[in-house]
């Protein structure tokens, strides 16, 4: 299971690395989350510089994608060219987009008409890209999921695990990350944001 996380100049860092980490606890498994960037490097919106892991053209072969924020993310969406870069495969993939993220879904038709997460910055921009938000954290329709506010980052992780490794093996993920004397409830309340959205074979790979 290979998952490319889109990360572009002046990205949120809690939206990229916080679901890379979380999806990279399952590397034993052969999962691995990518870094997936336009360019060799990218500087996030606190100007941390990283290298990336994966050109953009990978986000077209990998299993999963997430689509994380940034303070540039209207100039892409605005940039008719960097958008036909970013092929993507709802069929195929499962793919997720946070806060600003979602702006890019709505630019590229992968949400339609179908309600959205975002954050509160990005809310009026999506509602003109012609996109209903609401006013939750995580919503999923069929193969694509939105999230808004940037610790949601960890319902698109649990999201993609729960729908191609079962639901216990999300809540492992979750549980490594939790707060210590808190991980009971963090993961409950985690999974009760991403529960109602999965299908039943994913439930019925728990039971």
């Amino acid at each position: 299971m290979q998952i490319a996380v889109l990360t572009f100049d002046g990205f949120n860092e809690l939206d990229s690395f916080v679901a890379a980490a979380i999806l990279n606890r399952l590397r034993g498994q052969g999962w691995g989350a990518h870094i997936t960037s336009p360019t060799p490097q990218v500087t996030s919106m606190n100007g941390v510089t990283i290298e990336r892991q994966q050109p953009l053209d990978f986000a077209a072969k990998a299993d999963a994608v997430i689509i994380g924020s940034g303070v540039k993310t209207r100039e892409i969406a605005a940039d008719p060219l960097m958008l036909g870069r970013i092929r993507l495969d709802p069929a195929r993939q499962l793919i997720g987009a946070q806060c600003s993220g979602t702006l890019l879904l709505a630019k590229l038709g992968l949400i339609g008409d179908l309600p959205a997460c975002t954050d509160l910055t990005t809310k009026p921009w999506v509602i003109e890209a012609g996109v209903e938000v609401l006013d939750a954290p995580f919503v999923a329709h069929g193969n694509v999921a939105t999230a808004g506010g940037c610790l949601a980052s960890q319902y698109l992780a649990a999201w993609i695990i729960a729908r191609r490794a079962g639901m216990a093996e999300a809540e492992a993920a979750l549980h490594y990350v939790a707060p210590v004397g808190e991980k009971a409830d963090y993961v409950d309340r985690a999974m009760a944001a991403v529960r109602p959205f999965l299908p039943v074979e994913a439930l019925a790979r728990s039971a």
